[in-house]
């Protein structure tokens, strides 16, 4: 079974895991410098907060998958719906070491499928590939949490 994960950009750490922490009824499961996470049960969600200088923001979009098979199965079934991915890459990323793959909607939202395999102590930032008008091809390069992601050009 899959969750949804929503990462939000906030200003004030502190007070964003007070609010979620009582709006969801449960403490983060992790936190770290500038970053949280919580594993909410109910409703199913990985929320995921980064502290900076533009708060309400959404960072990115994700579907967190239990295994590296659906990963796979999931990445291939968007692939064969039309839709350009970046493929499954293994990474270190958002104090994670995962398997992911992106796409972009039509107006720029990042959406990430990943599964988990392990910790990492820092937070990494995972190179992805943007994605061209004409074929999915790679044209540029972004960080995938950053505080104020480049547009992806479509």
């Amino acid at each position: 079974m899959s969750r949804l994960q929503l990462a939000i950009n906030v200003t004030d750490l502190d007070s964003a895991i007070e609010f979620y922490s009582r709006l969801f009824g449960t403490a983060p499961a992790k936190v770290k410098p500038a970053y949280a996470n919580f594993e909410v049960a109910d409703p199913p969600l990985k929320l995921v907060l980064f502290e900076g200088s533009e708060g309400a923001t959404i960072n990115h979009l994700g579907v967190e998958c239990e295994t590296a098979d659906e990963l796979v199965a999931a990445e291939r079934r968007l692939a064969e719906s039309g839709l350009d991915t970046t493929g499954v890459d293994e990474t270190v990323c958002c104090f994670a070491e995962k398997a992911e793959a992106w796409v972009v909607d039509p107006d720029g939202a990042r959406w990430e499928w990943y599964v988990k395999s392990g910790d990492a102590e820092q937070l990494h930032y995972t190179v992805i590939r943007s994605l061209s008008d004409t074929g999915g091809s790679p044209t540029s390069a972004t960080a995938c949490c950053e505080e104020r992601p480049e547009p992806y050009s479509r």
